[in-house]
């Protein structure tokens, strides 16, 4: 009974990790481009009464192991990068990436991180920026009084300036990809860093194969899927409700085992 005590309660540690994942997803839902991610758990050790093909007898042995259980634990949350749905804001300079790549950008600490968040903005300077100042890589850089701004679908940017009535060439968008995406490190902010697993980054253009294309005056929403997390949700609370059932049950009768030692 003390066992099941114990592998009751990690279950209820597992939902608990469970509904945190969920909760996270749910509160992004609005979130621009935010990859939803999924809570994996594995099975732990087992206590082995009896190895199967031990002998049981003269001339008999047993068929299977007798073992049981001692409970799961969280392991992994696995981002889904799947595509966000595409959402029209009139923004020149909001992007969406259509394929696996990643913008670059740079923080103030030097280091690059990747986002899939194109809601890009201007500067004082002129430089596109995140929401949180951070510039894109290579940087572009949109002088005042430019006007119609173009982003083409290979990352192209283009404006007409003050002295001219000829669109000009400013500089190219570049994306990154990686060989595993889920190996990234997502560090808020819609940042992500690259990890021990996600491999080496490699840079190119828009519009090179395997690496995706731009679509200027939209952006990726998030993909996380509402009614979905509402059902892993139930599901999570389920769970988590019968393994407490268990403890109750392992306590009441631990109780009774007590009474009758009296």
């Amino acid at each position: 009974m003390m066992r099941a005590l114990n592998t009751a309660a990690t279950g209820m540690v597992a939902q608990q990790y469970n509904l945190d994942t969920i909760a996270n997803n749910l509160a992004n839902v609005n979130t621009t481009a935010f990859k939803g991610n999924r809570a994996e758990f594995q099975d732990l050790m087992y206590q082995t009464f009896r190895a199967s093909g031990v002998n049981t007898g003269a001339t008999s042995v047993s068929p299977v192991a007798t073992q049981i259980g001692l409970g799961t634990m969280f392991t992994a949350s696995v981002s889904n990068f799947a595509m966000g749905p595409l959402q029209s804001t009139g923004n020149a300079t909001d992007l969406a990436i259509n394929g696996p790549g990643f913008f670059q950008v740079q923080r103030p600490d030097g280091n690059i991180y990747y986002t899939r968040d194109g809601s890009f903005k201007r500067d004082a300077s002129g430089l596109l920026v995140t929401s949180d100042g951070y510039p894109l890589v290579p940087s572009i850089t949109i002088p005042a009084g430019a006007r119609a701004i173009d982003i083409s679908e290979t990352g192209i940017v283009s404006a007409i300036l003050p002295d001219s009535n000829d669109p000009q060439q400013l500089g190219t968008i570049e994306l990154t990809t990686f060989p595993n995406p889920t190996g990234l490190t997502k560090i808020g902010q819609n940042l992500f860093a690259r990890g021990g697993s996600s491999g080496d980054p490699t840079n190119g253009v828009p519009g090179t194969a395997g690496i995706g294309t731009l679509r200027s005056t939209f952006l990726e929403g998030s993909n996380v899927q509402v009614v979905e997390e509402m059902v892993k949700m139930i599901t999570a609370q389920r769970a988590y409700e019968i393994n407490s059932k268990a403890i109750q049950t392992s306590d009441d009768m631990l109780g009774t085992l007590n009474q009758l030692k009296r």
